[in-house]
């Protein structure tokens, strides 16, 4: 029988440790194992002792004979110039989480956020203005990049955490960033909570109440909207103004909004949502700034359409060695690219050793078949019929010709001869790896 796998993100810090403890105790009754996953920023100057204490916790912990298997992922980047580090921390923290949950074939990821974070997250969100879905704050349980993340202890006031480190006589490490009043988090909790509880002090748990509410209002607005989007769909998931113009006014912006998400995967600015719902009833023909795309009505119809400057600008570009088959996780691309032997209609796995991995940035030829003439991708995309959702990932190249292409398979100039030690490749987004 397969091994059971659960991982736990461990920081090192008080919350954290209560929760990876806490984990083990129950492990041992379970029989699972548990991973215990430490991401090293490198932001901090006490990044490496922290690192250095999370594993030896570990090894003590295993020693005793508790199942837990420490990992880590070191981050390379650094925030870009004017981007929140707070923001840019966070992302980077999943997607390392992710990645190795991923690669030690773990589909659960424990999060110890508690009831006093939810009730900060709700009024963090509530001072810069969110809708429903900020107000919502953090779900128990949410499916991500291929992961669950479950956060069990979302109902637990701090008070117990603490009480429980205290019990358990646990070590942790203390950040010294979490005074830094530079972060809106520390200001909230340092400067404001103090205050608020002393004047409310039922305050962390009616907030964490009002993120139970707006997360029902929040998943009965997305049930709204899909019905809604069913109506107003068109090719390639464009909006329909006239059918969208039927609807009342606040299911209007219900559902541009939800639109907008699905198309861009990201919320859309509120103030964008605002000048849409103004100028889209009396626009003809008309351009909206959005990211690295932008918004296009033509004929009746709404359509997202990349920037040509903008997606040449953001062209992503690595490298990856394949000495032998398996599972290589590209977090970049939010896919795992898969390599299996195959007697025949494979690449020679020669070709694999030094992989260069890149965007689409246009003007690729893709030969489909032997015999066949090279044609641009989008002309064999639209010949095979492949949907826009499927054309994601990294083309992947070998001394400068293209091997792979996401949706279409390999190129038929590459395909090895009989006798030849060969391997399929096949890419899967993230989503699709559960």
């Amino acid at each position: 029988m397969a091994e059971r796998r659960i991982a736990v993100a461990f920081s090192g810090g008080r919350d954290s440790t209560a929760l990876l403890h806490a984990t083990l105790q129950q492990a041992m009754h379970d029989d699972v194992q548990v991973l215990a996953l430490h991401v090293h920023h490198g932001l901090s100057p006490q990044a490496d002792v922290w690192l250095a204490h999370c594993a030896a916790q570990c090894h003590r912990w295993a020693r005793r004979g508790l199942a837990v298997e420490f990992v880590e992922q070191r981050i390379a980047d650094s925030p870009p110039k004017g981007e929140s580090i707070e923001a840019w921390a966070r992302d980077v923290r999943y997607r390392a989480l992710a990645a190795m949950a991923l690669a030690h074939n773990v589909s659960v990821v424990l999060l110890a956020h508690h009831r006093r974070d939810q009730a900060e997250t709700v009024l963090l969100q509530a001072l810069r203005g969110a809708g429903v879905a900020g107000l919502a704050g953090m779900p128990r349980s949410v499916q991500r990049d291929g992961i669950t993340w479950l956060r069990p202890w979302l109902d637990w006031p701090r008070a117990e955490i603490e009480a429980y480190v205290r019990r358990h006589r646990l070590a942790y490490v203390d950040d010294a960033s979490n005074a830094d009043p530079r972060f809106a988090r520390n200001r909230l909790r340092l400067q404001v909570w103090p205050t608020l509880e002393g004047a409310f002090p039922q305050a962390e748990t009616v907030l964490a109440s009002t993120a139970e509410w707006a997360q029902q209002a929040s998943a009965l607005l997305a049930e709204i909207a899909a019905q809604d989007l069913a109506q107003l769909g068109g090719a390639e998931g464009t909006l329909d103004v006239d059918a969208w113009m039927r609807l009342s006014t606040a299911r209007r912006g219900n559902a541009l909004r939800a639109w907008l998400q699905q198309r861009q995967g990201t919320a859309a600015p509120a103030n964008l949502v605002v000048r849409l719902l103004a100028e889209l009833p009396t626009a003809r023909n008309a351009r909206w700034p959005l990211g690295d795309a932008e918004l296009r009505l033509y004929r009746g119809r709404v359509s997202l359409v990349p920037n040509p400057a903008a997606a040449q600008a953001a062209v992503l570009r690595a490298t990856l060695s394949v000495l032998r088959a398996g599972r290589y996780v590209l977090p970049d691309w939010q896919g795992v690219l898969q390599i299996g032997r195959v007697k025949e209609g494979g690449v020679p796995l020669a070709w694999l050793a030094q992989l260069e991995l890149r965007s689409r940035v246009g003007g690729e030829q893709f030969q489909a078949g032997a015999g066949r003439p090279p044609r641009s991708l989008k002309k064999q995309y639209q010949e095979a019929g492949v949907p826009m959702w499927e054309r994601g990932g990294p083309l992947i190249y070998s001394g400068g010709q293209l091997v792979f292409v996401p949706g279409l398979g390999l190129d038929a100039r590459v395909v090895g001869l009989p006798g030849q030690p060969q391997v399929a490749l096949r890419w899967l987004p993230l989503d699709d790896n559960g």
